[in-house]
C-alpha cells in the first residue's frame, strides 16, 4: 500500500514537472525582435528625446555624452602625478612612432609625411572617444601592406601617385564609416568572422611579406615588383640585382645601402633583446629607432654618402595636416572597389586594435567596451581621411611600449600626437638625408612580434581545424595575396562551423552509478544503459534543415543496431533536448518522421527539457499532441524511470 502511494506521488511529481515545460511562456514574436533597437544604439535604455521633463532630459544628455566621450568621466579626477607618467609615456611613444610612421607610409607607397599626419589627428580623436587607457593609435605595418597590395591593383602608385593618394584617403573614409556603423548598430560580430586562428596565420604571413617588401630599401633596389606574393618578390629581387650588377653606372647597385641597413638592423635587434631581458631598460628598444635615424642621417650628411649611391628620403613636407576633404573620390569607376577595400581595411584594423586593447585591459583588470572602440576608431579614421591621413589603428608594439613606459590614461596619445606635430613643424627638414635602408631596418626589426610560433603550435595540439585555418591564412598571404589569405582563412573557419552544424554529435547517454546524472557512455564507460531504453542527446544548439535528416538517420541506425545486438528489444527512445535552443520546420518534420518510424516498430518516443523556443514551436506544430503530453519530461531521469516502470500512457 505504501509502495503504491509512493509511486502515485512520484507520478504526480513527474506530471507536475512536465507541465512546467509545457506551460513555459511563449517567446517574443519576430516583429518585436526586429523592431527592438534599444540594443542598437550607443545609449541604452530610454531615448535621449523620450521625455519632456527637463531634468530627465539633462540627465540623459549627460549620460549620452559620457558614453560617447569616456574622457569626460575621468578627466575631472585627473592629477598632476598621473600626467607626469603619461607625459613620459607619450614622449617615449613619440620617439618610436616618428621613425615607424615614416617607414609604414613608405610601405603603404605614400609619401613619408602621410605617416606622420596619421600619428597626429587619429590619436587625438581616439583619446577623447576610446575606452582603452593603453592603446597607441597610428599607422601599422599590416594595414599599410594591405593598402599597398589592394590599392596598387586599382591605381599605379608610381605612374599616378596623386590618384593613388586620393584613393588611400577615400578608403580611409569608408573604413571609418564602416567602423562607426559597427559600433552604432552593435555589429561587432562581423569582426569575429576573422577568428583568432586566422588572425595569427594572417599576421605571420603578412610579417614575412612585409620583410620581403623591405628588401627593396635594404638592398637599395631601384626596380621592384608591384606584386606582394613571396615568389614574385624574390624573383624581382633576383632580376633587379642581376640587372643592376651587370648594367652601366646609371642603374648600378651600391652595396653601401645594405651595409648601412644591416648595421643598424643588428643594433635594433640587440636593443630589443636587451629591453626584454631587463625591464628597467624598456626605453632602449623604444628610442633605438629614433637613435638609428639620427645617427644614420648624420653619417650620410657628414660623409656625403648620398653621392656614393646611398638612397635617401629627401624632402619631407612639414606643417599642420592639410585638408584632404576635396580629394575624396565618391564617383567614377573605382567607387565599388574603394568601398570594398575600405570594408576589408576596417575589419582588419578593428580586429587588431580590439585584440590588442583587450589583452592589455585584462592585464590591468578592466573590461574594454568593443562597441565604443569601434565608434572611436571609426570617427578617428573619418577625421583622418579629411586631414590627409590613411587608415590608423591600435599598434601592438607601440602599445607595449606605452604600457612599459608607465602610461596611466589615453593622455599619452595626446602627448604623442602633440610631439609628432611639433616634429612636423620643426624637424622635417632634418630628415632630408635619412637613408631609406634605415626605414627598412626599423620595419624589419618590428616584425618578429607579429609571428607567434608558440600560438600556432598550441593550436596544433588543441584544435587541428584552427591550425588548418591558421596555416591557410599564412600560405594564402605568403604565396598569393593579402585578400586571398583572408578569404582562405574565412572559408576554412566557416567550413568548421558548417561541418559542426550539419554533422552534430549524437551522444548515447547512460546513468552514472550512485548518481542521478546521465552522461555520454563514450566519455564515461561506467555509465549504465537501461535495458530496452535508448537515450540520445543532440550536441547542437539548433535542429534545422542542415542537420535534421542526419540526426534522424543516426538515431534510427543506432536503434536498429541495438535491436540486433542487445538482449532486450528497444521499447522506448528518449531524446534529450537540453542543448537545443532552436528548431525550424525541417527539424520538426524530421522529428515527426522519426516518431512515425519508431511507432511503426512499436517504439515510444519521449522528449526531455526542450527550451522555451523549442517547446513553443513543437506545440504550435502539434508535435506534442502527436506524441502525447505524457511524453514530455523535465529530466532524463524522469523519462527513463517512467519508461522503465511502464508508466507510459498513450495519448
Amino acid at each position: 500500500m505504501r509502495e503504491q502511494s509512493h509511486l502515485h506521488l512520484e507520478d504526480t511529481g513527474q506530471a507536475e514537472r512536465s507541465q512546467w515545460i509545457l506551460n513555459s511562456p511563449s517567446p517574443p514574436p519576430l516583429w518585436t525582435k526586429l523592431l527592438n533597437l534599444k540594443e542598437a544604439i550607443l545609449l541604452r535604455g530610454n531615448s535621449l528625446f523620450s521625455s519632456s521633463n527637463n531634468k530627465v532630459f539633462q540627465r540623459q544628455a549627460a549620460s549620452f555624452f559620457l558614453n560617447l566621450f569616456p574622457i569626460l568621466s575621468w578627466i575631472r579626477d585627473y592629477k598632476a602625478s598621473t600626467f607626469k607618467d603619461d607625459l613620459l609615456a607619450g614622449l617615449t611613444l613619440a620617439s618610436l612612432c616618428i621613425p615607424q610612421s615614416i617607414g609604414y607610409a613608405t610601405l603603404a607607397r605614400l609619401d613619408p609625411q602621410y605617416g606622420l599626419y596619421t600619428s597626429v589627428v587619429p590619436p587625438l580623436i581616439y583619446a577623447v572617444m576610446g575606452s582603452s587607457r593603453e592603446i597607441a593609435i597610428g599607422p601599422v605595418a599590416v594595414v599599410s601592406l594591405l593598402l599597398s597590395s589592394l590599392l596598387s591593383q586599382v591605381e599605379d602608385p608610381v605612374a599616378n601617385p596623386d590618384a593613388y593618394r586620393n584613393l588611400a584617403f577615400t578608403v580611409t573614409f569608408f573604413a571609418g564609416i564602416f567602423q562607426a556603423s559597427f559600433g552604432i548598430f552593435r555589429l561587432g560580430f562581423l569582426v569575429d568572422f576573422l577568428s583568432h586562428a586566422a588572425l595569427v596565420g594572417f599576421m605571420a604571413g603578412a610579417a614575412i611579406m612585409i620583410g620581403l617588401q623591405q628588401l627593396k630599401g635594404l638592398l637599395g633596389i631601384t626596380h621592384f615588383t608591384n606584386k606582394t606574393d613571396a615568389i614574385s618578390v624574390l624573383e624581382s629581387v633576383y632580376k633587379s640585382l642581376r640587372q643592376q650588377l651587370t648594367s652601366g653606372s646609371a642603374d648600378k647597385w651600391y652595396p653601401l645601402n645594405f651595409v648601412v641597413g644591416c648595421s643598424f638592423l643588428i643594433f635594433l635587434l640587440i636593443s630589443r633583446v636587451v629591453g626584454r631581458r631587463n625591464r628597467k631598460l624598456f626605453w632602449l628598444p623604444a628610442i633605438s629607432p629614433l637613435i638609428s635615424v639620427i645617427l644614420s642621417t648624420l653619417l650620410v650628411y657628414l660623409t656625403k654618402a648620398d653621392k656614393h649611391g646611398v638612397n635617401i628620403i629627401k624632402r619631407v613636407k612639414g606643417g599642420l595636416n592639410p585638408s584632404s576633404a576635396h580629394l575624396l573620390q565618391f564617383h567614377g569607376q573605382h567607387f565599388g572597389q574603394t568601398a570594398k577595400i575600405g570594408l576589408i581595411s576596417a575589419i582588419i584594423a578593428l580586429t587588431e586594435s580590439i585584440a590588442v586593447g583587450r589583452s592589455f585591459a585584462s592585464i590591468r583588470g578592466y573590461n574594454l567596451d568593443g562597441n565604443k572602440e569601434m565608434l572611436a576608431m571609426g570617427f578617428s579614421n573619418i577625421a583622418g581621411s579629411l586631414t590627409s591621413c590613411y587608415v590608423a589603428t591600435g599598434s601592438f608594439s607601440r602599445t607595449a611600449v606605452n604600457v612599459s613606459a608607465g602610461c596611466r590614461t589615453a593622455i599619452s596619445n595626446i602627448v604623442m600626437a602633440v610631439t609628432v606635430f611639433v616634429s612636423l613643424e620643426l624637424l622635417t627638414r632634418l630628415l632630408y638625408y635619412t637613408p631609406v635602408a634605415i626605414l627598412a631596418s626599423i620595419i624589419i626589426s618590428a616584425l618578429p612580434g607579429l609571428i607567434d610560433i608558440n600560438e600556432a603550435y598550441h593550436m596544433w595540439k588543441v584544435d587541428k581545424f584552427d591550425f588548418l585555418a591558421c596555416i591557410g591564412a599564412f600560405l594564402g598571404v605568403l604565396f598569393k595575396s593579402v585578400e586571398t589569405g583572408l578569404l582562405v582563412a574565412v572559408i576554412i573557419s566557416f567550413a568548421k562551423i558548417l561541418i559542426q552544424t550539419i554533422r552534430p554529435g549524437i551522444e548515447v547517454l547512460g546513468r552514472v552509478p550512485r548518481t542521478e546524472s546521465f552522461c555520454d557512455v563514450s566519455q564515461f564507460p561506467m555509465a549504465i544503459s537501461t535495458p530496452g531504453i535508448s537515450v540520445f542527446r543532440i550536441s547542437s544548439g539548433s535542429l534545422c534543415f542542415a542537420n535534421a535528416n542526419f540526426v534522424r538517420e543516426r538515431i534510427l541506425e543506432w536503434v536498429a543496431k541495438e535491436d540486433k545486438i542487445a538482449q532486450a528489444r528497444v521499447q522506448a527512445v528518449v531524446l534529450d533536448m537540453t542543448n537545443l535552443t532552436n528548431v525550424d520546420t525541417s527539424g520538426i518534420i524530421a522529428l515527426e518522421e522519426l516518431h512515425k518510424r519508431l511507432q511503426s516498430r512499436d517504439i515510444e518516443l519521449a522528449v526531455v527539457n526542450p527550451g522555451k523556443q523549442v517547446i513553443h514551436k513543437l506545440k504550435v506544430a502539434q508535435f506534442v499532441d502527436k506524441i502525447g503530453q505524457q511524453r514530455v519530461f523535465l529530466t532524463v531521469g524522469d523519462a527513463v524511470d517512467a519508461c522503465a516502470s511502464a508508466k507510459f500512457v498513450g495519448p
